[in-house]
């Protein structure tokens, strides 16, 4: 058996089944388009399941993909075994409807026999128990009975509560029998290290109701999946994914930066080497992908993965960044297969530096904090983390609750994760705002939308503004509108960001205004509001939309394209589009970067998309092969999912991607762009907003307006208003000045009275003074002369601005062991309608009542009296 490399392997599947007639899919993201049930794809066929659940149509009814996988649902073994590891690819031949089991097993066994050149009599077969027909296709393709085992649903039989299942046949490679358990009946389906499963061909026949009842599938499919990683074991003779060539190399690099061995006998390096190896690439290849760091989500399994393999450098002895060198071998042995990582090397490596400083900026602190939680744990003689201290680390010092979780458990000890969970809720309930209502009769149109029965509509507004129709549905949808579904229309469908056409739909004895159009299962379905007379299935209308507003959309969205390509050029080939909204009057695009663009960039930026507006660029759009546009240069939405034929949409040789929406013929009909706004929508993502054209000029007269107005407030012709603006704002902040130094001296006379005031407690003296029109940094700079000169004093101040009441405490040092202002301040509050904490030496709050101030005071008086 000739030894093979990683990529070798790839190449080798995936042109075998070229020549069997198969489309060759190029991996989908990791992150899963339009399905909720998953956080981040996991598996070969997870993102064809709109394929196999018959809701898309798939470029080929025969596919191969190599799909790049992730799986942390056992992230706590990797690194401590030499099997596990967060990312794999899964190599994977489908069928949908078209071939079935014979040819499956059939290529199967030729793939492996012919092209990679396993030894036969080292291969053998699992079926489904009550599978008689993959038996004898076995046996047809010369596999000897003995070598096919038959076994039982729970280990050959793929199914996932109702709809689409089937049974399954797994193929294994015999090791030998120096790796089994000596049982002389070892075969298949023992739980020793004999025989390994790489390649699982699932039969997807019949369909399960809720009762489990099993019907045959009108048409039956084929999904196979083979782990890269595992046949890679296989061909190269290594009992350890961490000894396959390409994962080998990036170890290698493990090894380089830290100055230790692989493989010397000590286990925690080993450990830490691993954990490093397995998470730089799944680290590379999220990234890759538009997946950023945070504290929800795909981000949060990004951060977890990061910061582990961060502390695992440290722990090697690793000094300063070091993920970013390691994300170059990743790229070097991958990129050919996913040209994503080559395009987006420095993004990779410029995100993996930025996360990687902040972590090493906190998690000294942390452990240090950590550290002095696990000396108290072990005073008060428990092994058991208080959740609520878990949860300080994670929410003040950026620790996951895993990374803490991962050091108690190499001492031992452990977290209350129930607690942990506790305050976790409790800060989401704080933050999460009431739902607002949908005010659309309870989703009534959405209801009726989906209920409408009706062939495609096609779709004519690429050619035609206007044309005539045959009605095919027509529903109430709700709030007076009706819904209309045709058979063709020039009305563009909300899709791919751009909001769909107005205009109005007449009839024989009908008149109304379509105010907006959606897409389902390939029908255009109308909303139409303010209907006059009667329409019905069969009658004859007329379609016309609002011709200015699709011009203004038009602009926007040739404009959107323009600013893609000048982002690109401006920031990077990181840049790509992560969602949009266009309109007639204003554009959106969100894009994937990591810091805010600075204003000298936005001034290129817009420059650029200017200098291609006057060009007077010609518009291409041509109607091509998905396979054709890509060889072609073009851009598609990384993800995304295409049908076999596909619009390119070209501006000469600046833009170059594929889209759906209307566009301007020529890039002059755009006019002007500007830049209205730039900000950040979500970690690592940033959002532009811009006008074009005539939008642009309302904007001007807006602005001329403000200045015009501004210029009269203050007495000033317009051309001299920023001086004016100045010289004003110098006077506002000298007269500031002023009045702070009044009111410091004015208090300054008061701190006798104040101190005089103070009532004897215990031995405390408790001082409780109200300040109207005072600010918090007034009353802290009060506290601070009083306990330069003052000890055993504890003040609690209320300042009252308008309605506003804004309390605070402030206890000297030597009291720190008996009272803790922080504490204090959550009761005082209370009484007062208002909420708040802090340290033990300061703390404020905010409160609604300032009536009740005095009932603060005298609850102040008893906390002080109780110590």
């Amino acid at each position: 058996m000739e030894k093979l490399g990683l990529n070798e392997i790839r190449d080798l599947f995936q042109n075998f089944y070229v020549s069997k007639e198969h489309y060759k899919q190029q991996s989908f993201s990791l992150i899963p388009q339009n399905d909720k049930s998953l956080l981040i794809i996991n598996s070969g066929m997870a993102p064809l399941k709109p394929y196999f659940a018959g809701l898309e149509t798939p470029p080929s009814k025969r596919m191969t993909t190599c799909q790049k996988c992730i799986r942390t649902g056992d992230i706590d073994n990797v690194g401590h075994t030499a099997r596990h590891g967060t990312f794999f690819e899964m190599l994977g031949s489908f069928s949908f409807g078209d071939y079935f089991k014979n040819e499956s097993l059939h290529w199967g066994w030729e793939f492996i026999t012919e092209v990679l050149k396993m030894p036969e009599e080292r291969i053998w077969a699992t079926v489904y128990e009550n599978d008689d027909q993959a038996v004898e296709i076995w046996k047809s393709i010369g596999m000897p009975e003995e070598r096919i085992v038959k076994l039982g649903k729970d280990d050959n039989f793929w199914e996932i509560g109702t709809g689409p299942c089937g049974p399954c046949s797994e193929i294994y490679y015999d090791r030998g029998p120096e790796f089994g358990c000596g049982n002389p009946d070892c075969k298949p389906g023992c739980e020793c290290d004999r025989y390994i499963e790489f390649w699982n061909h699932v039969f997807t026949q019949f369909s399960r109701d809720e009762e489990g009842n099993y019907s045959d599938l009108a048409h039956p499919n084929i999904d196979t999946g083979m782990g890269l990683e595992r046949i890679a074991c296989i061909m190269q003779d290594v009992d350890s994914i961490f000894d396959i060539d390409t994962i080998k190399y990036i170890l290698d690099g493990v090894v380089e930066k830290s100055h230790t061995e692989y493989g010397s006998g000590s286990k925690d390096t080993d450990v830490s080497i691993r954990i490093i190896t397995d998470h730089i690439r799944s680290l590379t290849f999220m990234i890759a992908d538009g997946i950023m760091p945070s504290n929800e989500g795909r981000g949060y399994v990004l951060r977890r993965l990061l910061r582990r393999a961060a502390r695992h450098g440290r722990m090697l002895g690793i000094e300063g960044s070091f993920l970013p060198d390691l994300a170059e071998r990743v790229i070097k042995v991958s990129g050919d297969a996913y040209p994503e990582l080559v395009e987006k090397r420095e993004y990779i490596k410029k995100i993996l530096s930025i996360e990687e400083e902040k972590f090493a900026s906190t998690i000294d602190q942390g452990e240090a904090i950590l550290s002095e939680y696990i000396e108290e744990m072990k005073s008060a003689g428990t092994d058991t983390l208080d959740g609520a201290k878990a949860f300080k680390l994670y929410d003040t010092y950026g620790f996951p609750i895993e990374l803490t979780q991962e050091i108690l458990e190499e001492k031992g000890l452990k977290t209350d994760e129930e607690s942990f969970r506790e305050c976790m809720e409790e800060q989401k309930n704080k933050g999460r705002g009431a739902l607002s209502a949908s005010g659309d009769d309870d989703g009534w149109k959405e209801k009726a939308e989906e209920t409408i029965d009706a062939d495609d509509t096609e779709f004519t507004g690429y050619d035609n503004v206007s044309g005539t129709a045959k009605v095919q549905a027509v529903l109430n949808g709700g709030n007076g509108d009706i819904l209309v579904a045709v058979d063709r229309t020039p009305f563009y469908a909300e899709m791919g960001g751009q909001t769909a056409d107005t205009g109005i739909i007449t009839g024989e004895d009908f008149e109304g205004a379509v105010v907006d159009v959606q897409k389902k299962n390939n029908v255009f379905i109308h909303t139409v509001s303010g209907a006059k007379g009667n329409i019905a299935v069969g009658d004859t209308v007329e379609l016309s939309i609002d011709i200015p507003s699709r011009n203004n959309t038009a602009r926007n969205h040739t404009a959107t394209h323009l600013l893609h390509a000048a982002l690109r050029e401006v920031l990077g080939e990181h840049v790509t589009q992560a969602g949009s909204k266009v309109a007639r009057n204003v554009l959106r695009f969100d894009f994937t970067h990591y810091e805010a663009v600075s204003s000298e960039d936005l001034e290129k930026i817009e420059n650029i998309v200017n200098e291609k507006i006057a060009e007077f660029i010609p518009v291409v759009t041509e109607v091509k092969s998905l396979e054709e546009a890509k060889a072609g240069g073009a851009t598609a939405l990384f993800g995304e999912k295409y049908g076999s034929e596909v619009r390119n949409v070209l501006v000469g040789n600046f833009s170059n991607e594929l889209c759906g929406g209307t566009h301007v013929s020529n890039t002059g009909e755009i006019g002007a762009f500007k830049i209205i706004s730039e900000s950040g929508v979500a970690a690592g993502v940033r959002r532009i907003e811009a006008v074009t054209a005539e939008e642009i000029l309302k904007n001007a007269k807006a602005d001329e307006r403000i200045i015009s107005e501004a210029a009269a407030a203050i007495k000033v012709n317009e051309s001299a208003l920023v001086e004016k603006a100045h010289a004003l704002a110098d006077e506002v902040r000298s007269l500031k000045k002023e009045i702070e130094e009044l009111k410091k001296a004015m208090v300054g006379d008061q701190l006798g009275d104040i101190l005089a005031g103070a009532k004897d407690i215990n031995g405390v003296k408790l001082i409780t003074n109200r300040f109207e029109d005072m600010s918090i940094n007034d009353l802290r700079s009060i506290s601070d002369d009083i306990k330069s000169e003052n000890k055993s004093v504890i003040m609690v101040f209320a300042a009252v601005n308008g309605p506003k009441v804004t309390f605070m405490v402030s206890v000297t040092d030597d009291l720190l062991d008996r009272y803790h202002a922080g504490n204090m301040i959550k009761k005082i509050a209370a009484a007062a309608g208002g909420g708040g904490g802090g340290k033990a030496d300061m703390a404020q709050a905010g409160a609604k009542d300032a009536s009740k101030i005095e009932d603060a005071f005298r609850i102040a008086e008893v906390l002080v009296a109780e110590n």
